[in-house]
């Protein structure tokens, strides 16, 4: 999926990638709509990962049955591990989305990347380290899936 930005800027996005707690789950519990929205976005040929350290220990089995695939890491080391995680799928072609601390690294070095606020609220590094901010993962997954709304925003 092409998105451009702007004469210079444009993003050949193959990959989203979501944190699990704070972005697409709240105390562990998916999101509602999340399901609908990850079908969309495999429907337009992307493909969608969580990626978590499974706080709650319940990922699995919360996403079952979705258009997603799940990748667990260490808890340890889960700021590295998600920015390798996005360089093995080649940044240039990830839109990563996340709000805690340890998103902050793949939301910078993603093509894209999309802070979100939710219940949990956003961690100041990831605020900072995102392209933009939203109030919730259904304002997220919608900027791809309607795609004039990130040129809009980000946009020189």
């Amino acid at each position: 999926m092409q998105i451009t930005i702007n004469s210079q800027t444009t993003h050949d996005i193959h990959h989203v990638v979501c944190d699990f707690n704070g972005t697409i789950a709240v105390d562990g519990e998916i999101i509602s709509g999340v399901r609908e929205l990850f079908a969309e976005l495999k429907s337009m040929g992307l493909a969608v990962h969580a990626i978590t350290a499974d706080t709650h220990g319940n990922a699995a089995t919360q996403l079952q049955g979705y258009d997603c695939e799940l990748h667990i890491i260490d808890e340890a080391t889960q700021d590295i591990a998600k920015l390798l995680f996005i360089q093995s799928l080649d940044t240039e072609k990830v839109c990563a989305i996340g709000n805690g601390q340890n998103d902050r690294l793949m939301l910078k070095e993603a093509a894209i990347g999309i802070a979100v606020i939710q219940d949990e609220g956003c961690a100041w590094g990831a605020w900072m380290a995102a392209d933009l901010a939203v109030k919730n993962i259904h304002d997220a997954l919608n900027l791809i899936l309607k795609p004039l709304r990130l040129k809009a925003t980000l946009r020189v």
